[in-house]
């Protein structure tokens, strides 16, 4: 029966272990000075050679061949335990034997000397699965094991151990492995079993498995079935849905020079090609990060993974961003890779991650808070955000007239406006938490906001699709709420049309005259991405 490659290739000997030589080279030495301890526990990611580098070591307390060689895979015990025949080999999963009972069984079967080899060797993997009464059950066999027994513990989560079960083992903590060493370790599978490649091909299997070597294995053998015994650097994207990296350096390319609409149009073209969007930003902030690496340091020395030619290109991004806007964009696209499970439009996390990176951070598009108590020559200036075309606003309709025909302006509270002037961006974080993206990217079209003592107005300019957004019941609400929490009192929320938020101190019809004039968003549509008006 054919085997899977990981499972033909899995590591026989500690020199075939690759890239936990701290682990590797310690239990060479404890065993040729007998100093082996009674319980091991290895820690690390999955894939990294944890309990394959515990089988090598029950061969080699068993071995029974010379001294400097176990173990030699060639005695009757190596054969056996690489056969899964050894009696006194016993491999629990503590995912599926993780009660008290299952234990207390082993607690009954451990004093019972081996029967084939010296001792009797115990590898529990996934060892945090225990529950609490198994891990006090196992403690006092830990603590006091008989001289013929030793355990091998092994986790990808320590933190999950009691700190009694881990000062009664030898802690070995397993690293992922760099991808330079999965590559040579790729290539020598290959060249062995006698397949052709393309040396970029197993570059981007190795990147794909995060220093996982179990995943980069089978990944091959998937690319190997796939591409009829020849691996190619196309199969390898087809099969992951990942974009080339001349796709995402052109991405950034389009970043550093500021071009949102070659950006927008290569993240439409990836969504019409199905390619995976979530990749694709695993991807661009793979490569955002070698740049500011590069940025800060200057040493390609760090982008030793990287191919030599993608590094000069790197070298020459670095050079026309800036840091700032380097650091922001990795942090934006960090995000929007989060939000792209599921959503009527999948790639808007993309886009806007796009749009923010190149037009910079939210705090230069805040809202100003109006201040009409405050004479003409000291107004706070107009909002930074203008709608591509200008528009022509209605003066709003009086909301209540009294006797003599007039409003009253409420009272515009000073403090509480400079309040939320000043944490605007905090408060749009907050909503993104509570509401989701989409209602913190309709409070960014808010143009003017107006605070008196027991009300907040946001003025949305002509966007009545955004102010209607906001206007939602349970959003109005959750707005409502945020705004209370950060100005310290209960506060009503109006969503208004308008380039101007105004207040007024007479209870009446919230009616007001909607503004005529362009779509803002729609002009963008029109003059920046080439669409068309159909009537």
């Amino acid at each position: 029966m054919p085997q899977a490659l990981y499972q033909k290739w899995r590591s026989q000997t500690f020199e075939e272990v690759v890239g936990q030589e701290h682990v590797t080279q310690t239990m060479r030495n404890a065993l040729r000075e007998d100093r082996v301890a009674h319980a091991y526990l290895f820690s690390g990611p999955r894939g990294t050679g944890k309990t394959s580098t515990a089988r090598i070591l029950a061969k080699a307390l068993n071995c029974t061949g010379p001294e400097e060689g176990r173990p030699c895979n060639v005695c009757p015990t190596c054969v056996a335990i690489n056969e899964g025949r050894m009696m006194d080999l016993i491999e629990i999963d503590a995912a599926s034997n993780n009660s008290v009972d299952d234990i207390r069984e082993l607690r009954e079967k451990v004093g019972f000397r081996p029967g084939e080899g010296q001792y009797k060797i115990y590898i529990i993997d996934e060892v945090h699965m225990l529950s609490v009464n198994a891990f006090n059950a196992l403690l006092k066999t830990l603590e006091e094991p008989p001289p013929h027994a030793r355990f091998i513990l092994a986790t990808t989560e320590p933190h999950k151990i009691p700190a009694t079960v881990l000062s009664r083992c030898q802690r070995f903590d397993f690293r992922r492995i760099p991808t330079p060493k999965i590559v040579a370790h790729l290539r020598h599978i290959m060249d062995t079993e006698g397949y052709s490649y393309e040396d970029e091909a197993l570059t981007a299997v190795a990147q794909s498995a995060q220093g996982c070597m179990r995943d980069a294995i089978s990944l091959l053998d998937q690319m190997i079935s796939y591409g009829s015994q020849t691996v190619t650097l196309d199969q390898v994207q087809q099969v992951l849905g990942a974009v080339s990296a001349q796709k995402v350096a052109a991405f950034v390319d389009a970043m550093g020079d500021k071009e949102v609409t070659a950006g927008l149009k290569l993240i439409q073209q990836l969504t019409l090609d199905g390619s995976s969007l979530a990749e694709f930003g695993a991807q661009v902030i793979e490569h955002l990060r070698a740049v500011l690496l590069l940025q800060m340091t200057g040493d390609a020395d760090l982008l030793s993974d990287w191919p030599s030619e993608s590094v000069e290109g790197m070298r020459r991004q670095a050079g026309k961003m800036e840091l700032a806007d380097t650091l922001y964009a990795v942090k934006r696209f960090d995000e929007a890779v989060a939000q792209l499970k599921g959503g009527y439009q999948p790639q808007l996390p993309l886009e806007l991650a796009l749009i923010e990176a190149v037009r910079g951070e939210p705090a230069s598009i805040a809202p100003q808070v109006s201040h009409e108590s405050q004479p003409a020559a000291a107004a706070t200036p107009a909002p930074t955000v203008k709608p591509a075309v200008p528009v022509e606003t209605s003066p709003p309709r009086p909301l209540a007239e009294d006797n003599a025909g007039q409003v009253d302006p409420a009272p515009l509270d000073e403090s509480a406006g400079a309040t939320l002037r000043h944490q605007w961006n905090d408060f749009l974080t907050t909503m993104r938490s509570r509401c989701g993206h989409e209602v913190q990217a309709a409070l960014r079209t808010v143009r003017d906001v107006a605070v008196s003592d027991n009300t907040v107005a946001f003025a949305f300019g002509n966007n009545d699709f955004t102010r209607k957004m906001v206007q939602k019941p349970d959003t109005l609400r959750a707005v409502a709420a945020a705004l209370s929490e950060m100005l310290g009192r209960p506060v009503n929320l109006e969503c208004q049309l308008g380039e101007k938020a105004e207040l007024r101190n007479v209870i009446g019809s919230t009616e007001r005259t909607e503004v005529k004039g362009p779509d803002p968003l729609v002009e963008y549509a029109v003059d920046e991405l080439g669409a068309e008006i159909v009537e």
